[in-house]
């Protein structure tokens, strides 16, 4: 899923309002926030936390985004001991805090102090050393990944591949073997991690006892307006309410791989093989559109080849500016300046989605100081994420934007984000966050459902739409291998971390849990097995980044909800899935509205001005997918869709395991 520089938490995944106790020695040099005034009252007291919170958030955050985007041990160090400064001074805070208990202060005082002790995803020890270990921890594990490299070969038969084009060969290739090498060429360079991640569960843990949480999962599980029982009993819920569709996509997807790579290659036991999804991760199945499109060619939505022909006409354009014959060094300059050209373009595109709602032009130091393509010359962490980096309206996007419908969307997204920050920027800092995490990220994947083969149309996307039953099926059927297949994605994540947090997932089990929850609720497992030499949960961002994981699958329901709220607001009339709010000032100046909220005010409250209920529910998302869902049912007919949770879903024999991989010198 596509990450964000959340602005109360760090890129390497140490919150900005992460807690730790007071401690009383701290390390030389260590910036701490001055002792309470005497007399100080607990309303002054979140003033002036608030007034240094922002004062000192600018040298942070440059510093987390100089290790994202320049991966070196020296930016890694700058990374490691900012946190290390902050987390110190924000121990201060927090004792600070204590003696204002039980006293008279403002609602907002009340609700800012909640915050600060809740909103965090990396509590840190008491003891200095310890906390200093965990920063260096957090971030090596992120430059680890960042700079993750599968070779294979010898000498000049040497070839290095990151990331990007392992992720290429799963989308584009249907080469069995080819996918299978790239999906463990990939999962291979987080077994470096293993160690490094299993002190940090222990250092992380030993935080948050500190603060009174019986471990870091319910520490996570308490930032929700909500009881840690509560949140967890409701995501159990709103699975339930989507999970007959999901099952029902599984059983479709399952007999189309088996009619493309045969019965036994197209399954692992009855469960999805994990190498053949499209996606490293299997979070996401559209790029298996060429295997699971229902009725060819109706409706055609080639968004990827609009954005192709886009880039080869920016192509021609900078080969034209070059001159007659240009020599290499000139092919190669105007085939970055094309790569830029394009991202840009499809940036601005997404821009003028929110625009028309009547939501601002962002900043021109937006365009400046963005990361829009790849660089050449030095290691990045390509995973897409939005930044704030002063409370004030330098916001930026950090991507590898290639010209292909997965990113465009993408961009969408993270451009929710960034508008999200704009809006609640005058609000007191600590109030700069979403209603809960899952509102962050439901924002631009809202614009996404808007994104209707109408609205493709009426910015030179696609061709007119064809009005048929088989392009309604098609349509649905796209978003459905976006937003369904990803939902119990979103909860396992978080659900074997919870685990690993309580001491139930053992590190001798880490691997062997990982992938029993992903048979569990993904109906996924691996071809080949996969031991406990192996640490699979590494190869995935939010792990390593140690961003918790649930907020994405709230945002997967929520998301439909703002849809069907704004689209209300738009005073529309029809089919849920044919709303566009796309130019409505109505519905953006309600949604303007909401994200103005920020925190300010529990999420139940912020919910019900846009959708009118205090509860999140997955009805719209049903309601969304009811003629996909009718038609799945038909086309499974006869089948025996579910499957069976293997005691152990590891992989049904043993197998050699992939090269070693190599990590990328800068």
């Amino acid at each position: 899923m596509k990450h964000r520089h959340l602005l109360l938490a760090l890129a390497v995944g140490a919150s900005i309002a992460t807690l730790a106790a007071c401690k009383k020695d701290e390390p030389a040099g260590t910036a701490v926030a001055p002792a309470a005034t005497k007399g100080e009252t607990a309303d002054q007291f979140i003033a002036r936390v608030n007034d240094e919170f922002k004062k000192m958030y600018p040298e942070l955050t440059a510093a987390q985004w100089l290790s994202s985007t320049y991966i070196n041990d020296d930016s890694q160090l700058l990374a490691a001991k900012g946190n290390e400064r902050y987390l110190t001074q924000l121990n201060s805070w927090i004792e600070q805090a204590k003696k204002f208990e039980g006293q008279p202060m403002s609602p907002e005082t009340a609700r800012a102090i909640q915050l600060l002790k809740l909103a965090t995803s990396m509590p840190a020890p008491k003891d200095p050393a310890k906390l200093a270990e965990l920063t260096q921890i957090a971030t090596r594990m992120e430059g680890t990944y960042g700079a993750g490299t599968y070779c294979t070969g010898e000498g000049d038969a040497k070839k290095c591949r990151q990331l990007g084009e392992l992720e290429d060969v799963l989308r584009s290739s249907r080469d069995y073997d080819a996918q299978l090498d790239a999906w463990q060429g990939w999962h291979t360079i987080a077994q470096p991690m293993r160690k490094d991640y299993t002190r940090f569960v222990e250092l992380v843990n030993e935080g948050s006892k500190e603060m009174g949480f019986a471990d870091t999962g319910e520490m996570w599980r308490s930032g929700y307006d909500m009881t840690p029982a509560e949140i967890a009993a409701e995501t159990d819920r709103l699975w339930g309410q989507v999970k007959p569709l999901y099952e029902q996509l599984h059983c479709y997807t399952r007999t189309k791989l088996q009619a493309t790579y045969g019965v036994e290659k197209g399954q692992v036991n009855g469960l999805l093989p994990a190498h053949l999804m499209g996606n490293m991760w299997q979070q996401d199945w559209g790029n298996l559109w060429d295997v699971l499109e229902p009725y060819k060619g109706a409706g055609s939505l080639d968004i990827t080849g609009a954005l192709e022909k886009q880039y080869q006409a920016d192509y021609l354009a900078a080969l034209a500016k070059a001159g007659p014959g240009p020599g290499t060094d000139r092919l190669f300059q105007a085939e970055r300046e094309a790569q830029l050209q394009v991202a840009k373009q499809m940036t601005e595109r997404a821009q003028e989605f929110y625009t028309s709602l009547g939501m601002p032009k962002l900043p021109e130091s937006y365009w400046s100081k963005t990361q829009f393509i790849k660089p050449m010359d030095r290691d990045v962490v390509c995973h897409a994420s939005a930044w704030d980096m002063n409370m004030s309206g330098d916001v930026r996007t950090k991507m590898c934007i290639k010209p292909n419908e997965e990113d465009f969307t993408t961009i969408y997204h993270e451009l929710g984000h960034v508008y999200y920050y704009l809006a609640y920027n005058k609000l007191p800092p600590l109030f700069q966050t979403g209603a809960h995490d899952g509102f962050h990220e439901a924002i631009g994947d809202t614009m996404v459902l808007a994104m209707t083969p109408d609205y493709l149309k009426s910015i030179g996307m696609v061709d007119a739409p064809q009005q048929s039953d088989e392009a309604l099926i098609n349509a649905q059927m796209r978003m459905a291998l976006a937003k369904v297949s990803f939902m119990p994605f979103g909860l396992m994540i978080d659900r074997w971390r919870w685990g690993v947090f309580d001491g139930s997932i053992k590190p001798t089990d880490y691997n062997k849990a990982w992938w029993e929850l992903k048979a569990k609720y993904q109906g996924v497992a691996p071809a080949t097995a996969r031991g406990e030499d192996f640490f699979d949960p590494g190869a995935k961002y939010h792990v390593p980044g140690n961003t918790p994981y649930t907020r994405y699958f709230l945002s997967h329901v929520l998301q439909f909800q703002f849809y069907k709220g704004l689209c209300d607001a738009a005073g529309y009339k029809g089919p849920l899935y044919n709303c566009s709010f796309y130019g409505n000032k109505a519905a953006g100046q309600k949604f303007w509205a909401m994200l103005e909220k920020g925190a300010s005010q529990p999420w139940q409250a912020t919910l019900k001005e846009l959708t009118g209920g205090e509860k999140m529910d997955a009805g719209a998302v049903l309601e969304y997918f009811a003629p996909l869902q009718d038609w799945l049912k038909q086309q499974n007919e006869g089948q025996t869709c579910g499957w069976q949770v293997p005691t152990t879903a590891t992989a049904p024999a043993p197998a050699a395991p992939a090269a070693p991989a190599t990590p990328a010198k800068s």
